[in-house]
């Protein structure tokens, strides 16, 4: 078995306040390989370096969140662009569109994932893609400036799968591909190809059956990676999904 590589987490949250440490420090002798703590803001990202100083396998990225721009000013925002030059950073992120909560900025959340992006590019780093309830203007700005990275919890629709493939990106599976209602997130594992997905946890969130509703934690990949090997019709001991993973996730995010 290989090393769990997962490409989206959040060690920063509160939920891991009372045993972070001892959490992350047993995660080698787990199979735990590689964790990108992703920032969604400039503390949050701040935060990520630090744990990636502290811990050889996290590496982080750092970026502004669409639900944090109303928090962001432009001293902020000089502090993310210092930390992406941090070498444990491996990519600009969390960045995107929101539209679910409030979608009266969506001019200025597009304009700030168009400027990140831009950055990723000047500094040739891939990008972590959120998006929710914003498919088409997602779809629209990465069409438009072909960005190397991964499209996070990936639950869209082939049709979008399939422009987001074509534009180079990787997608990002997690807890969402073992729920039951989960069809379109299945359809995409299934049309996927090996080389272009990525497992995730999007953790402490998102958790996957059979410990959805529980925090999640990047040990629970392997739920992932049964479900996936599942849906696209192989044994799950033989089809090494944690290992193409693994390696596809060091490739996009340049980790030897």
């Amino acid at each position: 078995m290989g090393k769990i590589f997962d490409s989206h987490a959040h060690y920063d949250d509160r939920q891991f306040d009372p045993d972070r440490d001892k959490l992350l420090s047993s995660f080698p002798e787990n199979g735990i390989g590689y964790v990108i703590n992703c920032g969604t803001d400039e503390k949050t990202s701040l935060f990520s370096s630090e744990l990636s100083e502290k811990y050889d396998f996290i590496y982080f990225a750092a970026g502004i969140h669409p639900e944090e721009i109303g928090n962001i000013d432009e001293s902020s925002f000089d502090n993310i662009k210092k930390l992406l030059k941090n070498k444990k950073c491996a990519a600009v992120g969390e960045i995107g569109l929101d539209y679910h909560w409030d979608d009266s900025e969506k001019e200025k959340q597009k304009e700030f994932f168009a400027s990140q992006i831009e950055i990723a590019a000047e500094l040739n780093m891939p990008v972590i893609v959120h998006t929710r309830d914003a498919w088409q203007d997602t779809v629209d700005i990465l069409k438009k400036y072909k960005p190397k990275g991964v499209l996070h919890c990936f639950t869209g629709s082939v049709e979008i799968e399939r422009e987001i493939l074509n534009i180079g990106m990787y997608l990002g599976f997690g807890g969402a591909v073992t729920f039951k209602n989960a069809r379109k997130a299945v359809e995409a594992v299934r049309y996927c190809p090996d080389d272009m997905m990525l497992t995730e946890t999007d953790c402490p969130y998102m958790s996957p059956v059979p410990n959805r509703g529980k925090r999640n934690d990047s040990a629970n990949i392997t739920f992932v990676a049964e479900k996936m090997a599942e849906i696209k019709g192989e044994n799950y001991d033989e089809s090494g999904i944690i290992d193409i993973c693994c390696e596809n996730g060091k490739k996009l995010f340049g980790i030897k």
